[in-house]
């Protein structure tokens, strides 16, 4: 249902108002902490914490004795990062399930630190379940931050207006054509901050981060799980063919440094908003990307006759390539298009100079 331009402009107001009164109470109570022994914006301190994992948060957690909201970003580091990390290095030494507990827990830990970054970044003290209370308890904080600014109640009505409650206003004068303009560029800007929350834009980059780092543990350390597998009934044992051969190291090399190409540039988006800089790194990213997959059908480090049926495995080997095909064609059309908004960006940026 569309919402009609009065709705539209009490909506924006309001989280207009909800914005602006969260970031001013979030000023207030990084300015009520005492000065900060470090020289350093307190959000860019925040984010420092969470960069090095629990590392960078003992050595915040230390240098840091004056302003308590660094200090609970600090230990807060501490205690969600330091107990992945023992958590990783128990699962680690379980057979079969553990590699695999341990892949999910990296994926949650990279989920954790783009977010834990990004709301320091933006002022905020964002507070896990009981990691936030661990970290309030070695901090001696405890800060209840509201969803939404209070509002005073109303004043108390007069008994006399509800014996004679006023007549109905009449109708309203249909507005001008430039009252309804006016609504309608309300109506975009709501539209717009809906649209392009960071939030949203965290989210799609977590993802997309936790996605890279799957490829990255998969193909470097797993790779010769991804194989044939035979079952052995008289010995009751599971036997495997990897379907990788040795190439497969000319091109690991290609694959890793694309993959953290896009990881440094999907977290460089999070806090970049230029659009010439976030197209050019669309550009970057896909460029490598491309490149890796082309190496990969080039250099073709699959051997699929380790499949008994012949057919079946002519038939796997002509399936990966048209799939690895669609792959490389799906990035170049996304690198065209890619360089054809930074383009159309930079002409838009000359043309306003």
């Amino acid at each position: 249902m569309e919402l009609s331009p009065e709705e539209r402009r009490k909506i924006y107001e309001e989280e207009k108002a909800r914005i602006e009164a969260r970031e001013q109470l979030e000023k207030e109570k990084r300015q009520a902490s005492p000065e900060a022994t470090i020289n350093l914006s307190p959000n860019i301190t925040g984010v420092l914490c969470y960069l090095g994992i629990w590392i960078t948060g003992i050595i915040f957690f230390i240098l840091e004795q004056k302003n308590k909201w660094v200090r609970f970003h600090a230990a807060q580091s501490i205690v969600v990062f330091g107990g992945l990390g023992i958590a990783m290095g128990i699962l680690h030494w379980i057979p079969f399930i553990g590699w695999f507990f341990t892949v999910v827990i990296w994926i949650v830990g990279i989920i954790l630190w783009i977010v834990l970054m990004s709301r320091a970044y933006n002022g905020e003290r964002y507070k896990l379940p009981l990691a936030g209370d661990i970290a309030e308890m070695m901090v001696g904080i405890s800060i209840n931050i509201p969803e939404r600014p209070q509002t005073p109640p109303p004043p108390p009505v007069p008994e006399a207006t509800y014996a004679a409650p006023p007549p109905s206003p009449p109708p309203p004068p249909t507005p001008p054509a430039a009252a309804v303009d006016i609504d309608e560029k309300i109506g975009k800007r709501v539209e717009t901050f809906f649209k392009e929350k960071r939030s949203g834009r965290i989210t799609i980059v977590a993802f997309a981060i936790a996605w890279s780092m799957v490829l990255l543990v998969v193909f470097n350390f797993f790779n010769e799980y991804i194989a044939y597998y035979t079952y052995h009934t008289a010995t009751k044992t599971w036997t495997w063919e990897s379907f990788f051969t040795s190439d497969i190291g000319v091109w690991l090399p290609i694959f890793n440094t694309a993959l953290a190409i896009s990881i440094i540039g999907h977290i460089a988006l999070i806090f970049v908003n230029n659009n010439i800089i976030r197209e050019s790194i669309h550009v970057i990213t896909n460029g490598f990307s491309l490149a890796s997959v082309l190496t990969l059908l080039v250099v073709f480090p699959f051997n699929f006759d380790v499949i008994p049926n012949s057919e079946a495995a002519g038939w796997t080997t002509m399936g990966v390539r048209l799939f690895l095909i669609f792959i490389a064609a799906g990035f170049g059309i996304a690198l065209l298009v890619r360089i054809i908004k930074l383009l159309v960006s930079v002409v838009k940026a000359a043309a306003k100079l």
